[in-house]
């Protein structure tokens, strides 16, 4: 009998392993015929490897990093600086590459904590209902009944102002949209006949959530968190904007938009450079998350293959 429920147990896992690898497929397929897609997927990676490579790239590595040139301050753009310089005489190039460092890695930072926060919570809320469910839902419900711009700014002016603070402030708002979402997922999947298969042959609700329910609602959550990348990029860069984000002298887009508005209408490359970048990234994260968004769906995939 034993030999006969590992036997189905394994049946389960492999039909499942092979219609997730299939419907992968099937996204991407539909995926890079998007010129969109194609497009914002094209800046993003021009971006990050900007960001990655910025000590490599940067005319002014030294600058990038903050040392002010004081000589050679609000020079225009030219040769030897293609975006100009700002308020200290730095390169505005190298201050933009260094700059999307710290404003890059809070997307994906705050994304992914609030993701790893959120995922699990909305897992076992909708897999075992009850008075969990009420508990951990009203919990979001507090969290979601405050705009979440005004409680990243409020968390961030009651800390000391840090990318680190900025990261963790920012996340402890965005994680209640995750909850809700694999929640929604979990309590209709937790109806399926192979998941009422696994509990008939005893597998534990432990393993039920991480191999047959995890594995089923990740394709929302990459497309959702494709999406928030953006809104994560532009409340980080709001944040430091008023001050209470990445300080000097790390660059940081926001940081540069807010002291470079002063200067803004003789001088606008300096704020001009990192406003245009913060929105060619927030435009490429949002069409990259639509374009996910049409390949996970079978009947807008119809229409794009």
């Amino acid at each position: 009998m034993t030999s006969v429920f590992s036997e189905v147990k394994t049946s389960i896992d492999e039909n499942l392993n092979v219609k997730h690898i299939s419907e992968l497929l099937l996204m991407w397929r539909a995926f890079r015929r998007d010129p969109f897609a194609l497009f914002s997927l094209v800046i993003l990676m021009f971006f990050i490897f900007g960001a990655i490579f910025a000590p490599l790239l940067a005319p002014f590595p030294d600058q990038g990093l903050g040392l002010p040139n004081v000589l050679e301050k609000f020079n225009p753009p030219s040769l030897a600086h293609p975006f100009g310089t700002d308020y200290l005489g730095r390169d505005v190039l190298s201050r933009v590459l260094y700059g999307g460092r710290s404003s890059l890695a809070i997307g994906f930072l705050v994304v992914a904590l609030a993701a790893l926060v959120g995922i699990p919570l909305g897992a076992i809320s909708g897999y075992y209902g009850g008075w969990i469910d009420n508990l951990m839902m009203r919990i979001t419900d507090i969290f979601l009944a405050f705009p979440p711009l005004l409680l990243a700014i409020a968390l961030a002016a009651a800390m000391e102002p840090s990318f680190t603070n900025t990261m963790l402030a920012i996340s402890f708002t965005w994680w209640p949209w995750y909850a809700r979402l694999v929640r929604a997922q979990t309590l209709s999947l937790r109806e399926r006949n192979y998941i009422e298969a696994a509990k008939c042959i005893g597998v534990p609700n432990w393993k039920i959530i991480t191999s047959h329910i995890l594995p089923n609602v990740m394709t929302p959550v990459m497309v959702q968190a494709t999406m928030d990348l953006g809104g994560a990029i532009l409340v980080g860069a709001a944040v430091s904007f008023i001050g209470l984000g990445v300080q000097p002298p790390t660059a940081d887009w926001g940081q540069m938009v807010s002291i470079g508005r002063i200067y803004f209408i003789e001088r606008p490359w300096y704020a001009g450079a990192a406003g245009i970048s913060i929105f060619l990234v927030s435009l490429a994260f949002n069409l990259l998350g639509d374009a996910m968004r049409d390949a996970a769906d079978p009947h807008t995939r119809r229409i794009v293959q």
